[in-house]
């Protein structure tokens, strides 16, 4: 008898399992599912199709992979962003990244990266407390006091970005870089369906905010 009822417990806790990862699987697929739908007509891939706007916002990223070469994600969001304030698109930039550690600062590399495309140095604001996206974005409103903007990263990056944006009334869309190769970063790729799904968590679950906001800081374009 004792036997029997184990293996009763084990066929239930068997179930139990299946469904919550069965749910689980259905969370992050309808997570993805909802970014991706409601923010595609709002991202652009081609300079002369983007409407104009004031502020372009670029999400950051390293400068180099981890072995010392160039990160191509950084280097096509820059020649996005030098391509779209040449054309006249935007008027300024805000360049948010991770300055956590005092050997690593994207908003710097950006900045540089930037100004050795011709951009001049008064066109760029560096946020230094875009430790993730979701800072990014909100601290482009709340401290830089900007809304409407385009925001400039790969199309899968951006729709994040966007579905943040839309959260907090912003007027903003998206300018979809150069995408790298398929067989560059699979792991930036799969690590994106579990991000979106934080989003949906951060945004609608538990009402997460940014690690930093502080003074609100003005921009002059």
């Amino acid at each position: 008898m004792k036997r029997i009822l184990t293996s009763i417990k084990k066929i239930i806790f068997n179930k139990w399992l299946l469904l919550f990862v069965g749910c689980l699987f259905l969370f992050v697929f309808l997570s993805n599912l909802i970014i991706i739908k409601s923010t595609q007509d709002d991202i652009y891939e081609t300079v002369a199709s983007t409407p104009v706007k004031e502020v372009g916002l670029i999400l950051g990223t390293s400068r180099y992979t981890s072995w010392g070469g160039t990160n191509l994600y950084f280097k096509y969001r820059i020649n996005a962003a030098a391509a779209l304030y040449k054309s006249g698109k935007i008027k300024h930039i805000i360049v948010s990244g991770d300055n956590s550690l005092k050997s690593y600062n994207e908003p710097r590399e950006m900045l540089n990266a930037l100004m050795a495309k011709g951009i001049p140095e008064d066109a760029i604001t560096l946020d230094f407390a875009g430790f993730r996206t979701l800072d990014s974005v909100v601290r482009c409103k709340e401290v830089f006091g900007q809304s409407d903007i385009i925001i400039i990263s790969q199309r899968f990056h951006v729709e994040r970005a966007l579905f943040i944006a839309n959260k907090y009334s912003m007027k903003a869309i998206g300018f979809a870089a150069k995408d790298v190769p398929d067989q560059y970063s699979y792991k930036t790729k799969y690590r994106e369906y579990l991000a979106k799904t934080k989003a949906v968590i951060d945004l609608y679950l538990i009402n997460k905010k940014p690690k930093f906001l502080g003074k609100a800081e003005k921009i002059n374009v």
